[in-house]
């Protein structure tokens, strides 16, 4: 069996410029999948040939490797997440063909992507894109150490995934597009998971101690910046022919809701146990759109977390009535903001040669990381006439998973 899986990892990394074959991926699968299999052998085997000096065959060992990660046994990257290091490729550069020297960018940005997905299963001891959902799911029962520890390796890993950074024309032969296809599903399960996170926390931002809240309230500020950058993300993968049906639909999430996270920050800042006057009624109930919204678990989670929010703020009275009395299919079907984003709006921004820096880098030879601190997302206020609300830009969004869930 050792021999059968290097036959068929051979044959997925060959020098011809398609992307790898079907067959060969499959027999990859069946072999990760048998548990009395190394996972070691196979390793080593695609890792070695990560190593080549061109680029068809790197992209196509990092394209086997990821195919394995997404749709293989979990010890696989188990044992991945186990290594000193893994891809080494911040410095490869292909110079042989102007196709060469182009797609080694994305070979750079791609193998940063695989290594900071191994080194996520290593520190969350899972692979956090096949992690169960829902409201018994496991961000959705964390406690809070859990979650200012894990919420911010997975912004890193959704970081890495977003600098992939291609636009369509970019995605011009079948191994680019193949990688981008297999990020396009990790980025449905890894904001999945993003978001309910997300949702705990601020389920639990009004119970936590002020430092908690400051960890709290910049992650939270991180969030909004990145689902703007996942709409852009997805854009392109709507421009590169994904069913529109796979692709989630995202609505704005309510401009105040930051601001209340803020103030009840300088509220504890100042020891001052009265809340400021403020009306979370207005900040927490958006305008009913006018356009038809979809029903969601999503919705509904974003509901009960607000709910509980002006709970907190109010004494849990006049705006819980106030929450209680909309009707049960607004309730279940809230629409978050002004209107859903614009499609035709979102533009890509263009690649260039700077690479990327930061994250969690691999140090050769040892089991230890470096993580850098991300500078603090700030969100610009435009000023509005007199008793009008502040509107942010740009306004953040709220995610909500498709009928058809691709990453299945």
């Amino acid at each position: 069996m050792g021999s059968f899986a290097s036959k068929a990892a051979l044959g997925a990394t060959t020098d011809e410029p398609t992307e790898p074959e079907p067959k060969h991926l499959a027999d990859l699968i069946q072999y990760v999948n048998e548990t009395n299999m190394s996972v070691k052998h196979l390793a080593d085997v695609l890792s070695e040939k990560a190593r080549s000096s061109s680029w068809v065959v790197v992209f196509k060992a990092l394209v086997t490797v990821h195919h394995l990660m997404v749709h293989g046994n979990e010890r696989f990257i188990q044992h991945l997440a186990s290594r000193s290091s893994l891809f080494t490729l911040h410095n490869f550069l292909d110079k042989s063909t102007l196709e060469g020297y182009a797609m080694s960018t994305f070979i750079r940005r791609y193998s940063r992507y695989l290594n900071e997905k191994s080194l996520a299963c290593r520190l969350i001891t899972s692979d956090i894109t096949k992690a169960r959902r829902g409201m018994d799911g496991m961000m959705r029962t964390m406690d809070t150490k859990q979650l200012l520890n894990t919420l911010p390796v997975i912004q890193i890993q959704f970081d890495a995934l977003l600098n992939f950074n291609a636009n369509p024309d970019q995605l011009t032969n079948g191994i680019i597009h193949a990688a981008f296809m297999l990020l396009f599903k990790d980025s449905l399960r890894l904001f999945a998971a993003y978001n309910e996170g997300i949702l705990n926390l601020l389920d639990k931002y009004f119970d936590m101690r002020k430092s908690q809240c400051k960890e709290s309230l910049d992650i939270c500020t991180k969030f909004l910046a990145r689902t703007t950058r996942l709409a852009e993300f997805l854009k392109v993968a709507e421009e590169v022919g994904v069913d529109q049906k796979d692709i989630p639909y995202l609505t704005q999430a309510p401009y105040s809701l930051l601001e209340a996270l803020k103030e009840h920050l300088a509220s504890l800042e100042e020891k001052n146990d009265s809340f400021p006057p403020y009306s979370l009624q207005r900040a927490l109930i958006p305008p009913i759109p006018n356009n038809p919204v979809v029903k969601t678990s999503t919705s509904r989670a974003w509901f009960s977390v607000c709910k509980r929010v002006g709970a907190k703020r109010q004494g849990g009275k006049t705006i819980a009535n106030n929450l209680d009395g909309l009707p049960a299919s607004l309730a279940g079907n809230l629409n978050f903001g002004e209107s859903p984003v614009n499609k035709s709006d979102m533009k890509w921004p263009q690649t260039s040669d700077k690479e990327i820096t930061g994250g969690m880098k691999w140090q050769l030879n040892t089991y230890t990381c470096t993580s850098t601190i991300w500078n603090h997302v700030s969100i610009p206020l435009v000023q509005t006439p007199v008793g009008a609300p502040y509107q942010m830009v740009p306004q953040p969004t709220s995610y909500t998973q498709p009928d058809s869930e691709t990453s299945k």
